[in-house]
């Protein structure tokens, strides 16, 4: 029995501007979720966090548009946010937000590491400031032409088009996104952090992970490096909500959120140490060498989980720990992985909330079950190229895959023992080659489906699972025990038996990609232990005032990752049916709802 391992799983933050869609679902919260699931299941010791971004410029961009305070917008989008989780069966250990007071602590303690290492300087540079408004205004406040590729809805510092870091000062024809008036370059001092000084450094990290990193990632990364280099970039902001920076005299200015939100997979692993009564327990994740950490994002992140933080975390080396904790000759962990996914359009158009072309989380959540979200949103799954959500494609994959291969199976076979075996696992006396053989294949998923997610191809990993599936479905054509039992029942107990014990396998197999279907299956076979634990939102004291934050409560770890075992005699309980059939009906109410005013 191997030891267990420290997988930390993290997650992108959202900006706490607008609902989740199935986009940002698929991009980021529900691979982490299946991937942290797998792993609890070997038995390893897994620490999923994630939080929402209450200080990103599309915050109070919205904030303004409201007329409303930031920190009121902010609470209202993150306890949707949990709402969501918790509907969709999102186990975060901890979701938190990044306006908390520990977040202050970790996010200034990383700048003042970086300061006292010599990786921060001041200059005096130009910045948009809008004459009308009296203030200088944030990068995501100013839109215009990129100077790159030409595209003329860039923002002042960064493209989404060709994905480029911008400098602010080269935007041409900048606009205002407050009043659309055209703003003026005036002179203001910042901190900046000198990233070419660890550019070398940077790209050995880079290099050294392209034997398992997606090369869509390290490719991306690494192209940019040597197309324009690591170059410096200011740190702070003239701005009126964030985190201050932790320097005499430098009030009215505040920590950059593209250098602070990356810091809350730290802060938020210290938080859930503190309020968990394991005040040091984040350093298994955080300074242990063997650890392993993931982070899944979408692809307009790449270049900042792969070069800016692991630079931020080299920077700050071991005097983060000394400033943090008093102690010496520890380093924070690098990332293993960043298995980001490209995007998903929707009925071949690209997303837009503003548009309301979206399937939103909790919208489709009010009429339809979680586990056909999560089912259709992995099997549709932006690994390596944009995909499309296509609601004609939903239906089909529902009632043919989920309902037809995999629910019926399930259903049919437990409805059947209950009701022609008393209730219970019949005894099959002797199995044939035939039921040997389908056990062998079932039971070689451990393997096959493992592998496949232990590289987080979750795509591959379901597919292989619904195979396997699709195996017992033709064992059970060959055998018929409904036909052999009226001639042989000890053939069809036997075959009933043998397909019991391959459903009860399959049912963890695809448990990290459908729990809420999988835990009720568990428990018709009588399990008495769920298979994972439970979450609940509850109130955190924090000196910044008490926030809501998503917590994931594991009853044990399952180590159910392992063929199963299954004895003659178990009782069984009487199943529903997993899942339900949809009406083709669906498609055209559901197209009709696109693009309607919210």
């Amino acid at each position: 029995m191997t030891a267990p391992e420290n997988i930390l799983i993290a997650i992108a933050w959202p900006y706490a501007n607008a609902e989740i869609h199935v986009g940002n679902i698929t991009g980021s919260h529900l691979p982490g979720d299946i991937v942290a699931r797998y792993h609890r299941l070997k038995g390893n010791r897994v620490l999923m966090v994630s939080g929402t971004d209450s200080h990103g410029t599309p915050v109070t961009l919205r904030a303004d548009s409201e007329g409303l305070p930031v920190e009121q917008v902010y609470k209202r989008f993150h306890e949707g946010f949990l709402d969501l989780f918790q509907q969709l069966g999102i186990h975060y250990d901890l979701f938190t937000s990044t306006h908390t007071a520990n977040h202050f602590k970790v996010s200034q303690t990383i700048f003042l590491a970086l300061l006292k290492n010599g990786f921060l300087y001041t200059e005096t540079r130009p910045q948009w400031y809008s004459p009308s408004a009296g203030r200088f205004l944030p990068d995501r406040y100013v839109e215009g032409t990129c100077y790159i590729c030409g595209f003329e809805g860039a923002r002042s510092d960064q493209c989404d088009r060709c994905g480029n870091v911008l400098e602010p000062e080269k935007l041409i024809n900048p606009r205002s996104k407050v009043d659309g008036s055209t703003p003026e370059l005036r002179e203001t001092e910042h901190f900046y952090m000198d990233l070419s000084k660890l550019e070398p450094e940077v790209v050995a990290f880079l290099k050294e992970r392209q034997h398992y990193m997606r090369e869509t990632v390290v490719g991306q990364a690494l192209g940019q490096i040597e197309s324009e280099g690591l170059k410096p970039r200011p740190i702070t902001r003239d701005l009126d909500w964030g985190i201050p920076v932790p320097v005499e005299g430098w009030d009215g200015k505040k920590l950059y959120v593209w250098f602070e939100a990356v810091i809350g997979y730290l802060s938020a692993a210290i938080e859930w140490a503190a309020i968990t009564g394991q005040k040091d327990a984040w350093q298994d994740w955080w300074t242990n060498p063997a650890a392993r950490s993931f982070y899944f994002i979408g692809k307009d992140n790449i270049f900042f989980h792969t070069a800016m933080w692991p630079a931020e975390l080299m920077g700050a080396g071991e005097q983060f720990m000394e400033l943090f904790t008093g102690e010496s000759g520890k380093r924070l962990t690098l990332p293993y992985d960043v298995p980001a996914n490209q995007f998903m359009n929707l009925e071949g158009q690209k997303i837009s909330g503003s548009r309301n072309w979206a399937v939103w989380g909790r919208d489709f959540l009010s009429r339809y079950d979680p586990d056909p979200l999560r089912y259709y949103l992995t099997v549709t799954m932006p690994e390596y190229r944009d995909t499309d959500w296509d609601w004609e494609d939903f239906l089909h994959r529902n009632n043919d895959e989920l309902v037809g291969t995999w629910g019926n199976l399930a259903n049919r076979v437990l409805s059947f023992a209950v009701r022609n075996f008393e209730g219970r696992v019949p005894d099959p006396g002797p199995l044939t080659p035939q039921d040997e053989e389908i056990i062998r294949v079932v039971e070689g998923g451990f393997a096959t489906v493992g592998a496949e997610l232990e590289a987080v191809h979750l795509r591959n990993a379901l597919g292989e699972a619904m195979r396997l599936a699709t195996e017992v479905n033709r064992y059970l054509d060959q055998t018929a025990p409904w036909k052999t039992i009226k001639t042989d029942r000890q053939a069809a107990a036997r075959s009933v038996y043998t397909a019991l014990r391959c459903i009860d396998n399959l049912s963890i197999l695809l448990a990290p990609f459908l729990p809420h279907s999988s835990e009720k299956l568990h428990a018709y076979f009588g399990y008495e232990k769920p298979l994972f634990g439970q979450q609940g939102v509850e109130e955190i004291q924090d000196e910044l005032g008490s926030h809501k934050g998503l917590r994931y409560y594991p009853a044990n770890a399952s180590g159910r990752w392992e063929p199963s075992s299954l004895e003659a005699g178990r009782t069984l309980v009487q199943p529903q049916p997993l899942f339900k059939k949809l009406d083709p009906s669906i498609v055209e109410e559901e197209r009709s709802r696109l693009g309607r005013p919210a």
